[in-house]
């Protein structure tokens, strides 16, 4: 299991109260991976205490918040067994499921992923912003994300070897699930509501940032597109100016309207700020890729043993243990 937590003092222990008897249902040798994204409340002290109480519930605590996407993939360079599931810890990915998950898997599935079947807990505009976004995403990638699907899901140590040997740091996993292809198979629920205080934690600049990531990985559809934009609009300019000149031979030289050139002014200032704003947006990415940062560093480890798969040599040194 591998659990990407921040924050969660207070819904950590419901959720391994619910979860530790699905597990040791499934007659397999399992361990928890909680991964404490830069929590800033008692989570990793609740880990430290959870982890006293079993040895098959781990942690890692990230040295600060870089994100639920690279959470789950620090949790999965730490994966060790033949599968693992990657859930959230409100409750909203219900414990239970798990057995419908191993049980595609042993049936030769590769991805086993939780499809949703209805989204009311989220609100209007999320929703709303949400189908709009798969539509965007479907048009200009070609990748087909299942609808419904979110990180809830079951991956063969197939996938998880494959999602490990990705090293871009601006990840949509998502769009890397689906990518990956293997044989998947979607198992629907209904989402329960979110445990503990608050709604989600994703905020509109956040949702848009995360969109913007997921559509500028995987496609270069918006650098063409002001390709060809540009092109219409010279072709535009050219035939006016063609009509321009003849109506000036013709007729002699108008009276020059003072409107019609600050609209044009403007317009066209528009559409150069905000095509360079598009490559600005593909070159920045390069710019972190480039770098050759860590994808993440651990400022601390529970129960991970030394032979554990270790961070790639992209990612940081020997973490310590504890």
């Amino acid at each position: 299991m591998v659990v990407p937590v921040l924050n969660e003092e207070r819904g950590l222990p419901p959720l391994i109260a619910r979860l530790r008897p699905v597990l040791d249902s499934l007659d397999l040798d399992w361990e928890v991976i909680f991964i404490d994204d830069g929590s800033t409340d008692a989570t990793l002290a609740t880990l430290r205490a959870i982890h006293a109480q079993d040895r098959r519930l781990k942690a890692i605590s990230l040295s600060r918040n870089f994100g639920k996407e690279i959470a789950i993939a620090a949790g999965l360079r730490y994966a060790r067994g033949d599968a693992a599931v990657l859930m959230d810890a409100d409750l909203q990915h219900p414990p239970e499921l798990i057995r419908d998950f191993v049980e595609h898997w042993r049936a030769g599935f590769e991805i086993v992923y939780g499809r949703r079947l209805d989204r009311a807990t989220d609100s209007f505009l999320h929703r709303w912003a949400a189908r709009a976004f798969y539509v965007a995403f479907q048009k200009l990638s070609g990748t087909t994300l299942p609808e419904g699907a979110g990180d809830f899901r079951l991956l063969d140590r197939k996938a998880i070897d494959a999602m490990n040997g990705m090293s871009e740091r601006v990840r949509f996993n998502k769009g890397l699930f689906a990518w990956m292809g293997f044989r998947s198979i979607g198992v629907p629920f209904n989402v329960p509501p979110r445990h503990g205080s608050g709604g989600s934690r994703w905020r509109l600049r956040q949702l848009l940032r995360f969109g913007l990531d997921g559509i500028a990985s995987f496609t270069t559809i918006p650098l063409r597109v002001w390709s060809y934009l540009g092109l219409v609009i010279s072709l535009f300019a050219f035939c006016y100016a063609v009509v321009f000149l003849l109506k000036t031979l013709l007729f002699g030289t108008d009276v020059p309207g003072f409107p019609t050139l600050v609209i044009s002014v403007m317009f066209f200032a528009g559409v150069q700020l905000l095509s360079l704003g598009i490559i600005g947006e593909y070159l920045g990415r390069m710019y972190e890729e480039v770098k050759g940062r860590p994808l993440f560093l651990i400022s601390e480890e529970l129960g991970i043993e030394r032979e554990a798969p270790r961070p790639n040599a992209s990612d940081p040194g020997e973490p310590r243990s504890q």
